[in-house]
């Protein structure tokens, strides 16, 4: 603090202060579209396996009557995967989900046509699933779990953990959170 303190003072700081609005609300606009961007890179760039995962968690949340406006995927906050052999992959995933200005239900949604809102709490989701020949399996049941970030506890991360260690993963392989990457 007071190294700031004293770079901060003098002329220098007094004219940061004079600056115009214009300029750095265009500024502020400018790192909002970089987000977005990044955001939507961010997505590509996810193995296909991951991208079906986040998919299913958007599907879930944009059905949701409650929800009025439409989430896409903001970021990767863990990530895990186990090949079992014969094509088989048990998939772990918690990513947040962010709101955009479009409406619910708008359609071929992405960051490009619809801009985040940043006054609106983010989705915190953890999906886990077993997939074969790179599509999702009917068994056991994919496991979604989407929480407005505000609620969500250490104890319901938890169960979300434990949830997806006893789903039917039992193929003599680790366990589905001891090689998260």
């Amino acid at each position: 603090m007071r190294r700031f303190m004293s770079a901060c003072s003098g002329s220098s700081c007094s004219d940061w202060l004079k600056m115009p609005l214009l300029p750095f609300a265009l500024l502020l606009a400018a790192g909002v579209s970089l987000s977005s961007a990044e955001a939507q890179s961010s997505f590509s760039k996810l193995p296909d396996s991951f991208k079906k995962g986040v998919e299913l968690a958007e599907q879930n949340v944009n059905a949701h009557e409650g929800v009025q406006h439409h989430f896409l995927f903001f970021k990767t906050i863990q990530q895990s995967q186990i090949e079992a052999g014969f094509d088989v992959v048990y998939i772990y995933h918690n990513f947040n989900l962010k709101a955009t200005k479009c409406k619910r239900g708008t359609e071929n949604a992405d960051t490009t046509t619809c801009a985040f809102r940043n006054d609106r709490p983010l989705i915190d989701c953890a999906v886990c699933y077993k997939t074969y020949a790179g599509a999702i399996e009917v068994e056991p049941k994919p496991y979604v779990s989407c929480v407005h970030k505000p609620a969500l506890t250490e104890a319901m991360k938890k169960e979300r953990i434990d949830h997806c260690n006893k789903m039917g993963y039992s193929s003599g392989s680790p366990t589905l959170l001891a090689v998260v990457s």
